[in-house]
């Protein structure tokens, strides 16, 4: 018996609701394959509104003595999560490699920085601020209080089926919020196997739901016109989170949106260019791309473009692509054919447009959805790549001159998730920096998600902030009590 047959044998694959599993009230089932072969992995129940009722029936009945459980009780069910969590590294990295693809030593990065969040919030769970001062006027006393939002629902993306779930879930429990959480279609087993850690951490039954399904409207649609559930957290596309944003407006519901990226990667013309290579090789290859933080347009200084472009080739080229699972592989499959369809459709516009392929640029032949790492160069601005987001192994590499056009070129986008900017000049750095707009920015680094600091957009990538002691004010409301 191979780990992932032993693995699948314990795998829960009904929904989970009121602490354990139960089958949908239609009994319906969808499938989830392996990207890298197309074979089938398990058939997962398949929820529908009335489950989505039952799981909020459960979210309201506990939601107010899950409120005034005490912030330490809160704050040891959460660490007792994160050690279960790191305990079980090899199961939930083999997981979802098996369910979205990524390369085994990816997996077991996500594991860890998944966790992180869970201890993170274990910690913020016991430093729930409030203040209390005398009015200026000295007329009476002002206390400021923080409570809970209330019942949750969290839809979560199928690219990081771990840390999208405990960047929502850690948050939500150490405020004292009940949560749903609606996995992606493609990855929901992940989201099943942490419940079940969440219980066998003591979580109280009803507190935490996850509701797979195979249509998203069905489960949703239903809890955001109910007036019990009073927030919605989503990360995925812009388009999806604009449909919530206004379903979600009729019963005027907080909202936390992390929505589609366009990343820059600028680099200016005395960066480190070997340090540049090696940053952007995180930043656009991390998770095969397929990752919102991603770097989507490589913009670099013309004088150094040729030298950056060539090194950057030489790396990619030697990437070796092959099921996650495999020793060696550096980048899995796509999720599914409809999105290396999307990869493929972009680099074929760029190509047609004038676009120069310096390596890869097809699709690879064979069971499974593989794209041969990319780079394309001379990318023209009228070309597809340039605007919409990747979510593939594909830099599109263009030039700039001055300082100016550089950072013109970053800002020529709809999406303002991340940034990066490659200088040795500080000034220069901090200088850009004020100038892009976008809600983080990495200076000579490529990777900057960071448990600490607070992760969100601005423009059309997103409402609010996750991570970092901002991520717990999302679930929070602030009260103001009056004294005479």
């Amino acid at each position: 018996m191979t780990d992932f047959e032993r693995l699948r044998a314990t795998l829960p694959t009904g929904l989970w609701i009121d602490g354990a599993q139960t089958d949908p009230i239609d009994g319906g089932t969808f499938p989830v394959y392996d990207p890298a072969t197309g074979t089938l992995i398990a058939d997962v129940a398949d929820a529908g509104g009335k489950d989505a009722m039952r799981a909020l029936d459960s979210a309201a009945a506990v939601q107010e003595e899950w409120a005034a459980t005490a912030p330490r009780q809160r704050s040891i069910i959460l660490r007792s999560a994160w050690e279960k969590v790191i305990e079980r590294t090899d199961d939930l990295a083999l997981l979802m490699t098996m369910e979205m693809g990524k390369a085994l030593p990816e997996s077991r990065g996500e594991v860890n920085y998944g966790a992180e969040f869970l201890r993170w919030f274990s910690e913020e769970a016991v430093r729930i601020q409030g203040r209390y001062t005398t009015s200026p006027s000295g007329s009476g006393r002002i206390m400021v209080t923080k409570v809970p939002v209330g019942p949750t629902l969290a839809v979560t993306p199928w690219n990081f089926p771990l840390a999208m779930g405990t960047r929502k879930i850690g948050p939500a429990l150490a405020a004292g919020c009940t949560i749903i959480v609606k996995p992606a279609e493609d990855t929901p087993l992940t989201m099943l196997l942490l419940a079940e850690i969440f219980a066998e951490a003591g979580l109280p039954a009803g507190v935490l739901s996850v509701l797979p399904a195979s249509n998203a409207a069905a489960v949703t649609e239903p809890l955001l016109a109910d007036p019990r559930l009073r927030k919605v957290t989503f990360t995925g596309s812009t388009r999806v989170g604009k449909i919530l944003i206004e379903q979600s407006a009729q019963q005027v519901l907080r909202t936390s949106m992390e929505l589609g990226g366009n990343a820059p990667f600028v680099v200016f013309d005395d960066a480190d260019i070997d340090a540049a290579v090696e940053g952007a090789m995180a930043a656009k290859m991390r998770n095969g791309g397929e990752a919102c933080t991603a770097a989507n347009r490589l913009i670099v200084a013309n004088s150094v473009r040729e030298e950056f472009t060539t090194k950057l080739t030489d790396r990619i080229a030697a990437l070796t692509v092959g099921p996650g699972s495999d020793d060696g592989t550096n980048v899995g499959p796509l999720v599914n054919e409809k999105q290396r369809r999307n990869v493929a459709s972009l680099v074929d516009d760029a190509v047609a447009a004038g676009a120069r392929v310096r390596t890869g640029g097809k699709s690879v032949d064979g069971p499974g959805y593989f794209f041969q790492p990319t780079v394309l160069d001379e990318v023209p601005a009228n070309a597809r790549i340039v605007r919409e987001e990747i979510f593939g192994p594909v830099a599109a590499i263009t030039g700039f001159d001055t300082e100016a056009e550089g950072v013109a070129a970053a800002n020529d986008t709809e999406y303002g998730l991340a940034a990066y900017i490659y200088t040795q000049n500080v000034d220069r750095a901090f200088r850009v920096a004020d100038k892009l707009e976008s809600g983080m920015v990495g200076v000579n680094r490529g990777v900057i998600s960071d448990v600490a600091a607070p992760f969100g957009g601005v423009k059309q990538s997103g409402l609010g902030s996750e991570g970092g002691t901002e991520g717990i004010e999302e679930y929070l409301e602030t009260k103001y009590v009056g004294f005479a």
